[in-house]
């Protein structure tokens, strides 16, 4: 369990509560600004360092200029750093369908994993028993589509390969807290790769790196196989991806 005591920094009142979810505790950061734009957005990271502890530092250091709305630790404590009507700096330069500093629009959740410079790992059930309910109830209180739930390779695919392949995106699916990965009837329409590349770019990615477009896709909706390559399977998935869904299915 993470020693952290609920308190503000330099003396500032707590957060106000914002997620209903039971045993978050404050551990505020003041990295935030106004945030300018409704909520329509939840991007999913994970801290990428060696350590939750040293991750929290950093993410409390005015100086670091980062910073997120709630931390998931590995044991499924959780911890808010940011209220949510305030945006936080977790972004960076990102994009997803047609908007620009995502940051704007966005909770940021950063999940406590090395990441792939520390010892990649799978993320632990407790964890993500944790992760589950908060995705949830943010979901459900700003009404946000199970298409704008995504990772930070998704709206930053040149930069970050976070929350990585490892990341359990069907255990969300299966709660309708994301797209689920397309397995039945697939089709391949037999797009050139242009044509591949101006579908993923209708889908919601930044195709400027194309490259890196196209690996972010893969370790999204086809992790086992990181190749950059297009082929029949990753034009078959996205293009069941882009059919209309029925009425209500977000």
């Amino acid at each position: 369990m993470l020693q952290i005591r609920a308190r503000a920094l330099d003396g500032g009142a707590l957060l106000a509560p914002d997620a209903r979810v039971d045993g978050i505790i404050d551990c505020p950061s003041p990295n935030f600004d106004e945030r300018g734009q409704p909520i329509s957005v939840i991007v999913l990271h994970y801290t990428g360092m060696e350590s939750a502890e040293a991750a929290i530092a950093h993410l409390r250091d005015p100086d670091s200029r980062v910073s997120c709305h709630y931390l998931v630790a590995e044991d499924g404590q959780v911890l808010r750093m940011v209220a949510e009507d305030k945006r936080a700096w977790h972004a960076g330069k990102s994009y997803w369908r047609g908007h620009g500093g995502i940051n704007h629009s966005s909770i940021g959740i950063e999940i406590v994993n090395p990441g792939h410079a520390w010892g990649y790992r799978p993320f632990p059930d407790q964890q993500i028993d944790a992760l589950i309910p908060l995705i949830a109830d943010i979901k459900e209180r700003y009404g946000i589509t199970r298409g704008n739930i995504v990772g930070h390779s998704d709206i930053a695919p040149a930069r970050r390969q976070d929350p990585g392949e490892l990341f359990p995106w069907g255990r969300l699916a299966r709660h309708r807290l994301a797209l689920p990965r397309p397995t039945k009837n697939l089709l391949d329409p037999n797009w050139t790769d242009s044509g591949f590349l101006l579908a993923l770019e209708r889908f919601g990615y930044d195709v400027t790196d194309e490259l890196a477009a196209v690996v972010a896709f893969q370790r999204r909706f086809r992790p086992e196989l990181i190749d950059g390559t297009i082929c029949g399977e990753c034009r078959a998935i996205l293009l069941a991806l882009l059919l209309p869904r029925p009425q209500g299915d977000d």
